[in-house]
């Protein structure tokens, strides 16, 4: 079954607390992912940031709304218990537990119209101004999943303009760019000596040659084609000739459009290396190593610094 949202978590989450015992928050994910048979390949799901499972955001979600709305509390750290109020609540024997619950409790709505002065003053840090809202109300995903996918959807239409403006240059500034690009990725050193056009007429499909390291112990043969239409197996096999032809093993053959599924078998059997990197890939590179774009804001998400409480004995 799917990974649970984070409004679906929020009865079974009560439900464990009922006891009216300390629970550790660690201790209850583990049930819950028992519980709800979640696999190791889904408790092993990474936020789109990478920066924390997927389902333990979802539970820590579940009890950050829980305890807003006043139904458990936290007396130590890592640690809830339910309230006299979570108790009433499950005593009303809910068949299901949302936003729109816990909106009967005024701490609850309070706790949601902070957020969404924050959201809309610009102040909050899951929120850029430039964003669509990420309030979950009426979501089942969490703020932190919201941000992310409100951020995919600004990059996606950041790589399709860059790949647009990119087609619309000059075959010898779409060169120059592929080596920049290449540069920033760390192959060749600096951009002095990195690489070396050579784009002219005999080249045998090579426009270009970068170190694959500093030292220079090795080198990388590049073949940039502005194209619209898909680059067949043909191409593919000229510039493997030409790899030949300079007695070199390794080569990066990139374009703006796409590979045929021909082109891609090809490259993919012979005994030379050859990258092929079509245009949305391109456009992610570029994106990735600052090729052609440039930081408008940056915003941090923070947590709570655990270690800095814990000498905090009370």
């Amino acid at each position: 079954m799917p990974i649970p949202d984070y409004q679906t978590l929020m009865l079974p989450v009560l439900r464990i607390a009922a006891d009216g015992k300390e629970h550790r928050f660690r201790d209850v994910v583990e049930e819950l992912a028992t519980a709800f048979q979640v696999t190791d390949e889904e408790r092993n799901a990474l936020l789109p940031s990478g920066t924390a499972s997927l389902f333990d955001n979802r539970v820590g979600w579940a009890r950050t709304y829980l305890k807003q709305a006043g139904t458990i509390e936290s007396q130590k750290r890592g640690y809830f218990k339910i309230t006299e109020r979570g108790k009433k609540l499950l005593a009303e024997n809910p068949s299901q537990l949302d936003n729109a619950t816990l909106k009967q409790y005024p701490e609850f709505v309070a706790f949601m119209l902070r957020k969404s002065e924050q959201i809309s003053a610009g102040t909050s840090p899951a929120a850029p101004p430039c964003m669509p809202s990420i309030e979950p109300e009426s979501n089942d995903s969490t703020p932190e999943e919201l941000l992310a996918q409100a951020y995919q959807r600004l990059r996606n239409n950041l790589e399709k303009e860059l790949l647009d403006q990119v087609k619309l240059s000059t075959p010898v500034f779409f060169e120059r760019l592929v080596i920049d690009l290449l540069v920033a990725m760390g192959y060749g050193g600096s951009r002095e000596d990195a690489g070396r056009a050579i784009g002219r007429t005999g080249d045998g499909g090579i426009d270009g040659i970068i170190k694959e390291d500093k030292l220079g112990l090795d080198l990388i043969f590049v073949q940039a084609k502005r194209w619209e239409g898909t680059v067949g197996r043909p191409e593919i096999q000229k510039f493997a000739g030409a790899l030949q032809g300079q007695r070199a093993n390794k080569g990066v053959f990139i374009t703006t459009s796409d590979f045929s599924r021909e082109a891609e078998e090809f490259a993919s059997i012979i005994s030379s290396k050859i990258i092929l990197v079509r245009g949305e890939q391109l456009a992610r590179l570029m994106v990735d190593h600052n090729v052609g774009v440039s930081p408008v804001s940056r915003y941090e998400l923070k947590k709570i610094d655990s270690d800095y409480f814990e000498g905090d004995v009370t």
